[in-house]
This record gives structure tokens, sequence and C-alpha cells, in this order.
């Protein structure tokens, strides 16, 4: 479920990203890289699970995507807590508009200063919340999600 899950949202953040033409600023990549992770960490503790290993393989696989997102809640927390101006963002991160475009690409190749998008100001908001507050709220369902499944019987207390 976590590789599934991750798999979905990074395909989502690329949908805006090239459909959207939202460019990701630091922040935005390194909340991606999280999901990266995890569903590296997913895919391994699922072709773990069906080892001798098992379920130990898939217990550790989940404690550690318990650790995984929670990093990233945090991670995405502080984006949006810059983009409410909650506290400043990166020193790194105070560029453009948010916006690629191939005019942009253009110019770019034609030797143009690169502005990235910046970290304080919010690309898309939903229902009140920027991408990075939608993040947090994923982010921490997942790891709730994955501590249940950390804390789930064994098979081999169940009943047969």
């Amino acid at each position: 479920m976590a590789a599934a899950a991750s798999a979905a949202l990074l395909g989502v953040a690329h949908a805006f990203e090239t459909f959207g033409h939202l460019a990701p600023c630091t922040l935005c990549l390194k909340q991606r890289e999280v999901y990266w992770a995890a569903l590296a960490i997913g895919g391994l503790g699922g072709a773990l699970g069906l080892t001798r290993a098992g379920e130990r393989a898939t217990r550790v696989a989940n404690v550690v995507l318990v650790l995984v997102f929670l990093f990233g809640a945090v991670i995405a927390f502080y984006h949006a807590g810059a983009e409410w101006k909650w506290w400043p963002g990166p020193a790194s991160c105070s560029g453009g508009a948010g916006r690629a475009s191939g005019a942009d690409l253009d110019a770019l190749l034609r030797g143009a200063k690169r502005t990235l998008p910046a970290c304080d100001k919010a690309a898309w908001v939903f229902l009140g919340l920027s991408m990075a507050g939608w993040n947090v709220l994923m982010s921490l369902a997942l790891s709730g999600a994955s501590a249940l499944a950390t804390l789930r019987p064994s098979m081999r207390d169940q009943p047969t």
C-alpha cells in the first residue's frame, strides 16, 4: 500500500508539473524524495514479505515507513509554514513565480538567468490548503497506516 500510494502521489506531483506548468521549488523536490524512498522501501518490504524473512521483513519495512512518512510530514509542515509566513523559508528558495513554459526553457538555453520557484509562495491552493499542506495530511495518514500495519497481529497469532 505504501509503495502504491507513494507512486500515486509522485504521479500527481508530476502531473501538476507537466500539465499544470507548476515548477517545483526546492522544498517540493525534498518532499518528493521522501515518496521515492517510501516507494523503494514499500516495494522492497513487499518483495521480502514473499521470502522466508516474510513477516519480520514486512514489519521492519513498516517501521521504517512510519519514520519516513513522519519525516515527510515535517518537511511538508516546514514548507507550509514558510508559505503562511510563519517562518522564513530556506535562502535557496527565493526565486520566481513557480511557473515554467517552453519560452522559459528557450530563454534558459539562450543564456538567461534561471529563477527558481519561491518556497514561500503557494503555487496552488485547494480548500484553503496548499500542496504542502495537503502533503502534511497525506504523510501523516500514510505514517498512521504504516504504524497500524506494524501493530497488526501476526498471522501466526490468528486462530485457524
